[in-house]
């Protein structure tokens, strides 16, 4: 009978969502150390009682979740397994200092997948002077699984919260948007194709960029370094993980806001369209942009005034504005139409 009680009650995590799980699971939770400044909520943690802070992040990638290596040289899967927190660390507008790895793996993997692996992360360490300080190995009984933490650091006047925007706040975005979710839809038809005819020989030529963009994706800290020496301190900023719709609506709920953006604004590669119209003529751009994944692009707010001094930068696009409070995230097609915002999550491989 108790058994049956808790079926009754029970509820799939499925029908919460990963950040209302995160915040059902953490809700009761208090901070007691003064050096706590900021904890849950965020893209990382921040510490510290002095002017410099500290940054943490963690990040998992799990094989049949997150990765598919079918597809997934472990080269490019070390580089991204790091690249992905790195990211968090830039969204908090701080700068990376140090990565404790650690890898849960099948016999399935000999020494030498684990030293290709590990040579990813080695690269990626060396290209944003990242220091490997530990980590732990351990025996999984079914594939491979990446957690990384990484620390960094920021000074108290430059930390960039997703909780800062302000009224009339304008909202940038770095780089393009679709083109790794792009780069996903491309080696999953491929690999349909080869199972049923193990003869098949992919066909990728073309596609790059977008193969580039979800198996070896860069954080953007050269973003981070632009804004520095524009003397530009963000109002708000996140990362862009889960495609746009998604990071908006964060930043939105975290700011006490509304948003408006522009269809014609949103910055798409031409492979990305490309794409799009090979897969479906239902297939929009605007639509990857929005609710695809894995782009890693900067989202954030800079107050008005600010404007002048990176409206000219090519590495950024201003795709809209902050709206009072109460109002909603929405975006303004060509037709003058405007469309609620709804983050539709995209998840990864198989999540």
């Amino acid at each position: 009978m108790e058994q049956l009680q808790y079926q009754e009650g029970r509820t799939e995590i499925g029908q919460l969502g990963k950040v209302a799980l995160i915040d059902r699971l953490t809700d009761e939770f208090k901070t007691k150390n003064k050096s706590t400044v900021t904890g849950v909520g965020d893209d990382a943690a921040v510490l510290g009682t002095g002017a410099s802070k500290t940054l943490v992040t963690t990040q998992t990638l799990v094989e049949g979740v997150h990765f598919d290596m079918m597809y997934t040289p472990l080269k490019h899967l070390g580089y991204k397994a790091l690249a992905v927190a790195i990211s968090n660390i830039a969204a908090m507008n701080g700068q990376p200092r140090q990565a404790l790895v650690s890898v849960a793996m099948s016999n399935r993997y000999s020494v030498e997948a684990m030293e290709e692996l590990y040579a990813g992360l080695r690269l990626c360490c060396e290209r944003y002077d990242v220091d490997l300080v530990g980590g732990e190995t351990t025996t999984s009984r079914a594939g491979l699984v990446i957690t990384v933490t990484v620390v960094g650091q920021v000074d108290k006047e430059k930390l960039a919260y997703r909780s800062g925007a302000g009224l009339h706040d304008l909202i940038f975005v770095s780089g393009d948007l679709g083109s790794a979710y792009c780069g996903l839809l491309i080696l999953e038809r491929e690999k349909v194709t080869y199972q049923a005819n193990p003869n098949f020989q992919p066909d990728l030529e073309g596609f790059d960029y977008v193969l580039e963009r979800f198996l070896k994706p860069e954080p953007r800290m050269d973003i981070v370094k632009l804004l520095a020496e524009k003397e530009v301190v963000p109002t708000a900023m996140t990362d862009v993980s889960k495609g746009l719709a998604d990071s908006l609506l964060h930043l939105c709920k975290a700011s006490g806001c509304g948003c408006e953006v522009y269809e014609e604004h949103l910055p798409i590669d031409y492979q990305t369209a490309r794409v799009c119209s090979e897969m479906s003529k239902n297939m929009l751009p605007v639509s990857c942009a929005l609710n695809g994944g894995e782009d890693y692009e900067l989202l954030f707010t800079v107050n008005q005034r600010d404007y002048d001094k990176i409206k000219d930068l090519k590495e950024v696009h201003i795709i809209g504005h902050i709206t009072e409070q109460g109002m909603p995230a929405v975006m303004v097609t060509p037709q003058n139409t405007t469309i609620e915002l709804r983050a539709q999550g995209f998840q990864g491989v198989r999540e």
